[in-house]
């Protein structure tokens, strides 16, 4: 489906102002279409010729039957298919049917509302009423089809809506959430059952009709500024200022949001009309999660904490050891238990759960190359992104990384070598490929991930099966080699023999380890 803006660009060649103000329309007509009781098309004149219109835009009401089940953008009606079009644009008025019109087996009433930017009309809407459900007039009808008969005039006055208006179609209140219209004085002259219901969740025990809406508002609202800012607006909007969205909390709790809208057709004033959603209990549990979120997060600090602890107490006991063994397994456990407190504290500062592995292997992969036993200093580093992963990923492959990265420092560069550990990052849609490559020595004769007694690849397997669900690969580099690996992702490995050929001959150049997980955790 195309966007308005790329269905304007297609079939007109309207500047980019005329662009921006039927965005603002479109923006504003979901409240036309509940009002109206109708659905609203947006159409324009094609640009090779003025007798044919295009409907780029189409929105149908929350209040009644659609007189439009299907999908009309996109059409094409030529002016004796619809009249009213050529009509409203070159009359610059609302123009009506004078009988009802059949559509599609539905009869149906049409309006054309011409569109104006300054003196030009540069759109028509088309406002179609399904006629098959018969309604009955009642107060909250009438009030609704005054308003939008107003707002539609604003429409073809071209003073709605307004450029200086910051619309948040999102969040804003709609007409179904409580409508209540307010006269020139700003008195309250209809007020729908659920803006009434906003009210006495406020605290306003009494019926709104006669009353003034903005002092009493104000005396309703805790906060003294909100209670100041929330009638402003609405005696903003009785002078015909655009209104924008506002918070505000009553003296009894309850959170509502207001948008007052001016009302002038043909330039006189008719008041104004207050949108109002109660918004307490979504606040309510806004605040409950984010209170949750917060004991998470300091959860998470606190086995942070514990675990550095941990870390400390093993350094301390690695120091008094005497065996180089000793020392080396305590060395070792002081990376783990740092590397699980590292992910912890990226979680404490999360607000979702999730982590970016990228900042977090900046941090870990030095670490590995310090407590790594070789002697001489590995050059280390890392292409690709990891990107941002969930917490349930994020622990066991930091793990299954820095052991896999460990084992290469340790085992293929003994006996003084220098050399490179290069990490290798794809991620798509579905999978996250991790490569760990070495240049040091190969793996021994007859060597198999299975059979390996090693406890940091040990460890790896264990987490890749049970806790990433995914598979780990491990192959010798010989210098003939021409492939890069096969399907599965390849992450480098550890025991390395003191061999620099292969049982064929070939001459290693270093190892390879592939791990391959999936993204989406299905069970």
């Amino acid at each position: 489906m195309s966007t308005l803006a790329e269905l304007l660009a297609d079939h007109t060649g309207l500047p980019g102002e005329s662009v921006d103000h039927l965005q603002l329309v479109v923006a504003e007509w979901q409240l036309l279409a509940d009002l109206s009781f109708a659905d609203f098309l947006l159409w324009v004149p094609v640009q090779e010729g003025a007798d044919d219109f295009v409907c780029v835009a189409q929105v149908r009401p929350t209040t009644a039957p659609t007189a439009h089940p299907e999908d009309v953008v996109g059409e094409r009606f030529t002016t004796d298919e619809h009249p009213q079009l050529t009509r409203a644009m070159r009359e610059v008025r609302i123009c009506r049917e004078e009988e009802p019109h059949w559509y599609n087996d539905l009869p149906m009433r049409r309006e054309a509302v011409p569109v104006r930017l300054g003196e030009a009309v540069i759109a028509v809407l088309s406002r179609e009423t399904n006629l098959a459900s018969p309604r009955v007039p009642s107060p909250l009808e009438i009030a609704y089809l005054g308003s939008a008969a107003d707002l539609c005039q604003m429409i073809a006055d071209g003073t709605y809506p307004s450029p200086e208006t910051n619309i948040d179609v999102h969040t804003s209140p709609r007409v179904g959430d409580g409508l209540v219209r307010v006269d020139q004085s700003g008195t309250v002259v209809f007020a729908s059952p659920n803006g009434q219901s906003a009210y006495h969740r406020m605290g306003y025990e009494s019926d709104l009709i006669g009353t003034r809406l903005a002092p009493l508002t104000r005396s309703l609202v805790r906060d003294p500024f909100d209670a100041t800012d929330v009638s402003h607006r609405i005696l903003e909007a009785l002078d015909g200022k655009p209104g924008t969205r506002t918070e505000v909390e009553s003296r009894r709790g309850a959170v509502v949001l207001f948008r007052a809208l001016p009302l002038r057709p043909a330039g006189r004033a008719a008041g104004a009309l207050v949108l109002i959603r109660d918004v307490t209990e979504v606040k309510r549990r806004d605040r409950a999660l984010m209170s949750k979120d917060a004991t998470i997060r300091e959860i998470h600090h606190r086995v942070k904490n514990n675990l550095q602890t941990v870390a400390a107490l093993l350094r301390l006991q690695s120091r008094r050891m005497q065996s180089g063994e000793a020392r080396q397994a305590l060395g070792e456990s002081v990376r783990r238990v740092s590397s699980i407190a590292m992910v912890h504290e990226a979680l404490s500062m999360s607000v979702d759960e999730r982590i970016d592995l990228d900042s977090l292997f900046d941090k870990v992969l030095p670490m590995v190359n310090e407590v790594a036993t070789a002697e001489s200093q590995v050059r280390m580093s890392r292409t690709g992104s990891f990107g941002v992963v969930a917490a349930e990923i994020a622990t066991p492959l930091v793990m299954v990384v820095a052991e896999l990265v460990q084992n290469a420092v340790d085992h293929a560069f003994a006996g003084g070598r220098t050399g490179r550990v290069e990490l290798v990052v794809e991620r798509s849609a579905r999978w996250l490929d991790v490569l760990v490559r070495d240049d040091g020595k190969g793996l021994p004769a007859g060597f198999t991930l299975e059979r390996a007694d090693g406890l940091g690849l040990q460890i790896a397997r264990t987490l890749v099966e049970s806790e990433l669900r995914g598979s780990l690969s491990l192959r010798g580099i010989h210098e003939d080699d021409t492939a890069e690996g096969d399907d599965t992702a390849e992450v480098e490995s550890p025991g390395r023999g003191d061999g620099e050929h292969d049982e064929g001959g070939h001459r290693v150049s270093g190892t390879e380890a592939a791990l391959r997980i999936p993204l989406s955790r299905r069970s």
